[in-house]
């Protein structure tokens, strides 16, 4: 580690040059970035950290006072602890509605399935046609997209018609469909490079859920 003593003079002005261009030109680019609206924000992707990447902007909305609400398309009845302290905490500023009944391979019934995805995306309708609520996370509504339980286009056009202009929805899961990523303003993909669970770690409370 570099000893701030070992730094001279000479260095220490041209670095404060350095970084005052840096800022100059970091100000003239924030100047004309004045615009707000309510985004469609996708988190895709085989690594890690979609779903907690959603929660952690829920957790900026209560932060900020903003109302939000979650739901759920997959996880079912699984105990997490964004569920945990979202409940328990924030309930007057975050609704949070569990409408899976768990991953496909543990509910074998894929009609189940259709008519449970169905009834989280119209709870999903209700909640974004709030003006009141600011985000709305859709957590793992990709899966049930890559399923064939929703129709991604059907979703796209909702949003596009039917979301109010400040409201910012949250859509996370992996093989976000084409049609999704185009429509989206801001699209996140999460690669792994490596995971525990390949050297036969299972899921931990605080990092997986």
């Amino acid at each position: 580690m570099t000893d701030s003593r070992d730094i001279t003079e000479e260095e220490q002005i041209r670095h404060a040059q350095k970084m005052a261009k840096i800022k100059a030109a970091r100000d003239r680019m924030m100047a004309g970035k004045t615009g707000e609206k309510g985004l469609v924000i996708v988190h895709t992707g085989p690594g890690k950290g979609k779903s907690s990447s959603g929660f952690g902007m829920i957790m900026r909305c209560i932060g900020h006072g903003m109302p939000c609400a979650v739901v759920q398309f997959i996880k079912g009845s699984w105990d997490t602890g964004e569920r945990r302290i979202l409940t328990t905490h924030f309930s007057e500023l975050c609704q949070f509605h569990v409408m899976g009944e768990g991953f496909t391979w543990e509910t074998q019934d894929k009609r189940r399935d259709i008519e449970a995805a169905g009834a989280a995306w119209r709870r999903a309708q209700e909640l974004i046609r709030d003006p009141a609520i600011r985000m709305v996370l859709l957590d793992e509504i990709n899966i049930a997209f890559r399923n064939g339980y929703l129709d991604p286009a059907e979703v796209v056009l909702f949003l596009a018609d039917e979301k109010p202009p400040m409201t910012h929805v949250v859509l996370t899961g992996r093989n976000a469909p084409p049609v999704l990523i185009e429509a989206a303003d801001l699209v996140s993909e999460i690669t792994v490079v490596k995971h525990p669970f390949r050297e036969g770690i299972k899921a931990q409370p605080g990092v997986e859920f």
